[in-house]
């Protein structure tokens, strides 16, 4: 299935909220290239030495210790330096910032902090180390187990493996996280129940920052270069440049709850994807198959029929919110003047034109391996030496 899916990788665009969320530091009431190779494969692009945490592991894990040590060593001295009731200063860089004081203990709330900059910007760091790590001792070391010698497939092996993992994890994070939630399972009036939700259990914030770090990881090894370009290298940072616009916008206006189900929606499909990739690049031909329709199947349910419920949500249960939330007031955290369904809406209508134009690709390869038991785009040559791309083995 040398490709599953994809001259334009279905998993590969636009997998975030397209939607917008209380300002920074108020008080009151958003897929990409193979992963980055050890650095004496960065033949093409070195990499600075600043940004060496982008494509070396090891660099990336001093940098993540450093706040580790800071806190603790405040907590274990930090006391008798500024007094028992400080608190700790290098909390916020990877802990979660503003909690709201009156907020119960049973149910603790947080609220978005100028402070969530340094706890994006450590799990920027954390994703490129896990990418990292598990592409030099996981993905790799698979690859060639399983017979595959060039390096081109070995890479895109382990650039699908690690898209397994995270993919996986994503999306039963997510799943975990709805089901906590009263918008479980796609109850799309739960959407605008209460709205403004500028007040955010620990559990969703956390969820949304860590999805917001991984796409501007994604991002920043893109643009700088950090990996070998890609023939739709234009296209790729436009994807993701609008992405994290998205998923930014969804924080700060406050429809975290809506753009919890798209990011749902969007994940676990993405697992099944780089599952059936993997299955193709070791040619188990009859797991792949199955594999295969199994996607089908799951792609259709969340990115066309959850998509279609949620795009009706917006256009026909937006109107349900409290009329004090009709407005754009910065001071309530409020965003949902007459005209902001219309652009939600439009934006995930976008989404779903995407979805339909992978969807009649997909469509053709399903026909193709019942009809012949291939599941190979014809269009691809070889990938051998990456200049040539097979449908599905671009990443997200």
């Amino acid at each position: 299935m040398a490709s599953l899916v994809n001259s334009k990788d279905p998993s590969h665009h636009i997998t975030s909220p397209f939607l917008p969320q209380t300002p920074l530091g108020g008080s009151t009431p958003l897929r990409s290239g193979s992963p980055a190779k050890p650095n004496d494969h960065h033949n093409w692009h070195p990499a600075p030495w600043l940004l060496q945490w982008a494509v070396n592991p090891y660099v990336a894990l001093k940098i993540l210790a450093i706040p580790l040590i800071l806190y603790v060593n405040w907590v274990l001295f930090g006391r008798y330096v500024s007094g028992p009731d400080v608190p700790n200063p290098f909390g916020p860089i990877f802990l979660l910032s503003g909690y709201i004081e009156d907020s119960k203990p049973e149910d603790p709330r947080y609220a978005k902090t100028y402070l969530d900059l340094a706890f994006l910007a450590y799990y920027i760091v954390f994703f490129s180390f896990v990418r990292e790590f598990l592409a030099i001792k996981a993905g790799k070391p698979l690859a060639r187990y399983f017979g595959l010698k060039k390096e081109a497939k070995v890479d895109r092996f382990a650039e699908q493996f690690y898209a397994v993992v995270y993919f996986s994890i994503s999306g039963f994070w997510g799943y975990r996280i709805m089901s906590q939630m009263p918008s479980y399972w796609y109850n799309t009036k739960a959407f605008w129940t209460d709205y403004p939700h500028w007040d955010m259990k620990p559990f969703l914030k956390r969820y949304y920052l860590m999805q917001f770090s991984y796409w501007c990881q994604q991002f920043i090894v893109l643009v700088l270069g950090l990996e070998k370009p890609r023939k739709d290298y234009a296209e790729l940072v436009a994807h993701h440049f609008v992405t994290l616009w998205l998923v930014g916008m969804s924080y700060l206006l406050n429809y975290t709850v809506i753009g919890a189900a798209v990011y749902m929606s969007m994940d676990i499909p993405d697992a099944f994807f780089a599952a059936s990739k993997l299955l193709n690049y070791i040619q188990w031909n009859t797991a792949k198959i199955y594999s295969f329709v199994t996607f089908f199947c799951i792609w259709s349910y969340f990115r066309h029929y959850l998509n279609l419920k949620i795009l009706y949500s917006v256009w026909f249960e937006s109107s349900d919110v409290p009329k004090s939330s009709k407005v754009w007031n910065w001071s309530t955290g409020a965003y949902l003047p007459s005209w902001m369904p219309y652009a939600i809406w439009v934006s995930i209508a976008a989404l779903q034109v995407l979805n339909l134009i992978w969807y009649r690709l997909i469509c053709k390869i399903l026909i193709r391996a019942i009809m012949t038991k291939e599941a190979d785009d014809d269009r691809s040559d070889s990938e051998d030496d990456g200049e040539h791309e097979k449908l599905g083995d671009k990443q997200r």
